[in-house]
């Protein structure tokens, strides 16, 4: 993408940070309902019923029908409180270290190597941050809201944890979801490498018709950037999918009995389920993640954008 040199905010750093935060809240208000069905299909040991169109859409209807509308909602603020700071965190983060590694050159272009670094890093530190959030999101998940052990919100299930299992509880799952950085760095390398792609092409489609190249035309089309996102996380997806049914089968108290351990969870899991049980809410994950996945970096490359021609804007106004 082209430097612009301008910021809406004080640091470019806070652009992405808040384009993060837009994205993942957007996301989580478009799919909040799948992303219950497949936290609720990682826990079950049972495969659903019917093929994946139908079993999703009986899943559903049974949800509704029990809990009303409301139900498929549950735990929406801590999934939003959760998306919104992790891509927040993600993409400050991510691009505060893409800046480091290209120095003071604007024309540097990172290798796959180097995204791929970048990403991990900054998926890892955000995992650690976000961590306790995603407890209680999966408890919230997995739990009838009439329970007596049920979480009434966010600080409720925070404050549940430290005061019955300790502030380890707060970071149950926390190895696994490093394990799980690697979804994050795989997906980033692939999308990083096709956007710069697509902005070559674009550049040199723009140098054949002798044609100026500005702060507003630094950007691709939501076609481009859903079919490029939806590429990327689809490979990341196939490649990591196993650690999110651990984690989130240990992360689950309800199951803490079957599951006491990480090694306990992949060892029970394999010898009673085979392979299979590796990949079990795949199919819901695959339709909720590709959508949702859309829909984040559609956001973000948008609101990324918005914030950076509004920028140079307001700079040419005060230099005139």
């Amino acid at each position: 993408m082209a430097q612009t040199g301008s910021s809406f905010f004080p640091t470019a750093a806070l652009e992405d940070a808040f384009a993060g935060i837009g994205a993942g809240t957007v996301a989580v208000l478009c799919m909040q309902p799948l992303d219950l069905l497949k936290v609720k299909y990682q826990v079950s040991t049972t495969s659903p019923k019917g093929g994946l169109g139908k079993a999703i859409w009986l899943s559903l209807k049974e949800i509704k029908d029990r809990q009303g509308w409301k139900g498929l909602y549950r735990g929406v603020g801590t999934n939003i409180t959760g998306n919104a700071s992790s891509w927040g965190f993600y993409f400050l983060f991510y691009n505060m270290l893409k800046k480091r590694a290209a120095g003071d050159d604007p024309n540097y272009r990172m290798s796959a190597g180097q995204y791929l670094l970048c990403s991990a890093e900054a998926s890892a530190v955000t995992a650690m941050i976000t961590n306790p959030i995603w407890v209680v999101k999966v408890r919230m998940f997995t739990t009838q809201a009439d329970s007596p052990t049920a979480y009434r919100s966010l600080w409720h299930g925070l404050s549940s944890i430290v005061r019955i299992e300790g502030f380890k509880g707060l970071w149950r799952g926390t190895s696994l979801a490093l394990v799980g950085v690697g979804n994050g760095a795989l997906q980033f390398m692939a999308y990083e490498k096709m956007k710069q792609w697509g902005f070559d092409r674009k550049r040199t489609s723009y140098a054949k018709m002798d044609k100026e190249y500005t702060a507003e035309d630094d950007k691709l089309s939501n076609t481009a950037y859903t079919v490029m996102s939806g590429a990327s996380k689809l490979f990341a997806l196939t490649a990591t999918y196993p650690y999110q049914v651990v984690r989130a089968r240990i992360q689950n108290n309800a199951l803490v009995h079957l599951y006491p351990t990480i090694p306990a969870c992949i060892s029970r899991t394999f010898r009673e389920e085979g392979l299979r049980g590796f990949y079990r809410g795949l199919g819901a994950n695959l339709v909720r993640i590709l959508p949702g996945t859309c829909v984040t970096f559609v956001v973000y490359e948008n609101l990324a954008w918005l914030l950076r021609t509004t920028a140079v804007k307001r700079e040419s106004k005060r230099v005139s």
